[in-house]
């Protein structure tokens, strides 16, 4: 009968916080999926690693969390779907895949918003009470919760044939994120965008379906797109913006001392994920330069040259309010605030 007791008593030992959870020597042990948008050694990947191994050292162990990269658990539309639907706990994830669900998460695709400084640009994602209250609260209506926003480095332009001006995009078929307001950013420039997944991306690049693409430096070279592209432009026209996410209900779920350790974690990573984004944008700058089997021109913009790209693109901003918004663009206001007070700052 005791025997018989302790099997009932252990079967019915789990604590509720989602994940598979076991009962361990030292105390009951989480087990936790968290998927990425990138492979092994590209920055989401190694961030998503990192924050793992803190967890599991602050936890003494208690916490083990499986990294899944990029189509492990299928496409990005995919990974967003399980973390909503709680197939998985915690996610980093970009708003540009979220587009057609949470409309104010486009704002990340205005193109010339955020400053060319990337440390600041950092800065007003770890501040932004716009992104980290106002945003946030409407991600969380569909059990999404963004923890923390952080940048993946500027984007720049790829291409067969140079960019250097808005013209230059007439008619360009330019691979992007499913996000509407990303193919509103190109149309205002002329371009015929199409959405595309990253998996797909080189074929399309190699066999001309798509003529040009635009991510970070380290992206570009890691993903191999400059073998089969013959420009690089500087444009530093917007900011690869990733987010720590969780399942709403598993977070909530959690009790207090587990939700701050969690809270305390992000928020250490935001220093080190910045480094780490700066260190692999610098190598893959050296590699896409001296790589000679693989020419890359590299295109810098004058100042007049941007200043053409952002006069066009600002319209954009008003269809943001107009047509996207469901708040008659009042993060983008505060937002633009934020901005703005930051860059005054710094001066």
């Amino acid at each position: 009968m005791l025997i018989m007791l302790s099997l009932v008593l252990a079967a019915c030992g789990g604590n509720g916080d989602g994940g598979d959870e076991s009962a361990g020597g030292d105390g009951e042990t989480y087990n936790w999926r968290m998927v990425t948008e990138e492979v092994d050694g590209q920055v989401q990947y190694e961030y998503a690693e990192e924050f793992a191994n803190r967890l599991n050292e602050k936890s003494d162990g208690a916490i083990n969390i499986d990294v899944y990269e990029f189509g492990g658990l299928g496409s990005e539309t995919d990974q967003v779907e399980q973390l909503q639907n709680g197939a998985v706990e915690m996610a980093v994830m970009s708003p540009g895949f979220t587009g057609n669900m949470v409309q104010e998460g486009q704002i990340f695709a205005l193109h010339f918003l955020f400053p060319d400084d990337v440390a600041l640009t950092q800065e007003i994602l770890n501040t932004s009470e716009a992104l980290n209250t106002d945003l946030r609260e409407q991600y969380e209506e569909y059990s999404i919760t963004p923890l923390s926003f952080w940048t993946e480095g500027a984007m720049q332009w790829t291409s067969n044939s140079p960019i250097e001006e808005p013209a230059d995009f007439e008619g360009f078929k330019m691979r992007t994120q499913s996000s509407p307001l990303i193919l509103e950013s190109y149309e205002a420039y002329g371009a015929s965008p199409q959405s595309m997944s990253w998996s797909e991306l080189y074929t399309g690049l190699e066999q001309g379906t798509v003529e040009g693409q635009e991510n970070p430096v380290f992206f570009i070279g890691d993903a191999s797109f400059h073998e089969v592209q013959d420009y690089m432009t500087m444009s530093n026209h917007n900011n690869y913006v990733a987010m720590t996410t969780v399942n709403t209900e598993w977070f909530d779920g959690l009790d207090e001392d587990m939700q701050t350790m969690i809270d305390e974690t992000v928020q250490e990573m935001q220093e080190w994920v910045f480094d780490e984004q700066e260190a692999q944008n610098e190598e893959w700058m050296e590699v896409i330069q001296n790589d000679e089997e693989n020419p890359t021109e590299i295109i810098e913009l004058t100042d007049e040259q941007r200043q053409a790209f952002q006069d066009a693109a600002m319209p954009v901003r008003d269809f943001y309010r107009n047509e996207v918004s469901t708040v008659d663009g009042a993060i983008l206001d505060k937002l633009e605030e934020e901005i703005s007070a930051a860059q005054e700052g710094s001066e």
